[in-house]
């Protein structure tokens, strides 16, 4: 079992503040998975959270050119958001081989999250060479 969509970051700030306080005094470098949504955005900035982990399940979820289009925006610009905020931006959830150069060319995204695509590839492949297609989609996506 899995999210379908991210953290309610805005609903959840004040337990969330208290929780990420706690864990950075004790050393953690707090993650927050939250949607691509501004509201979001600002709010997990409230909490003193370190990184965000943009939802990117909308984007790969979208059915056509113009809904794909506008997922991949909404990304877009709550990367944006998040570095210029200071924010550490990862991304993750249900990226794979057909979907992955999109959001791996979003610039400032440290990490992506694709366990799930790998290790599936992977029974037919192994892991090396799974990993390793992955990686030079990635790579080829960041270089242009």
């Amino acid at each position: 079992m899995t999210t379908e969509g991210g953290l309610d970051v805005v609903t959840l700030c004040q337990p969330l503040s208290d929780t990420c306080a706690r864990l950075q005094e004790r050393g953690v470098r707090v993650s927050l998975f939250i949607d691509a949504d501004p509201r979001q955005v600002a709010a997990a900035v409230k909490t003193g959270a370190a990184m965000i982990e943009l939802h990117t399940g909308r984007f790969a979820d979208a059915v056509g050119q113009q809904a794909q289009l506008h997922a991949l925006e909404r990304v877009e610009e709550a990367a944006r958001q998040g570095l210029d905020q200071g924010l550490q931006v990862n991304a993750g959830h249900g990226l794979n081989y057909h979907n992955v150069q999109a959001i791996a060319a979003i610039p400032g995204i440290t990490e992506l999250n694709i366990g799930h695509a790998i290790i599936a590839r992977a029974v037919f492949v192994g892991l090396e060479s799974a990993v390793r297609e992955m990686k030079r989609l990635m790579i080829k996506a960041r270089s242009g």
